[in-house]
């Protein structure tokens, strides 16, 4: 009886260490400029930078006004692969956003999110 304690004690230890590595090989939004949650002047560039790379073809922002109006950015992959950005094509009047971001990690993991920030 002890041994089958111990052998399912061991199961379940090793299956949670493969779900929290599995849990970790996902990339997450990390930070944002402008950061979220703030107010601040038009900004020129937005970024988002992820806890891993993305893959570039199938990884895209875009900027929505209060009113739902889908503002387009023509999105860039930094060099280390983790950091997406770009410019508004159109200049940001006073007023909130959303930035909407989609993304793929390398593993084929495909996740979106979004951030907000105000314009004054």
């Amino acid at each position: 009886m002890n041994r089958f304690k111990i052998a399912t004690l061991a199961g379940a230890v090793a299956a949670l260490s493969f779900l929290a590595g599995q849990a970790q090989a996902h990339a997450r939004l990390v930070a944002s400029t402008p950061m979220s949650g703030t107010t601040v002047a038009a900004p020129r560039s937005i970024s988002l930078t992820f806890s891993e790379r993305v893959v570039p073809a199938f990884s895209s922002f875009d900027v929505a006004n209060a009113q739902g109006t889908v503002i387009p950015v023509q999105a860039r992959v930094s060099k280390d692969g983790k950091t997406l950005s770009g410019s508004p094509r159109t200049a940001l009047t006073a007023g909130s956003y959303t930035v909407n971001w989609r993304i793929a990690s390398p593993d084929g993991h495909r996740m979106t999110g979004s951030t907000t920030f105000i314009v004054r």
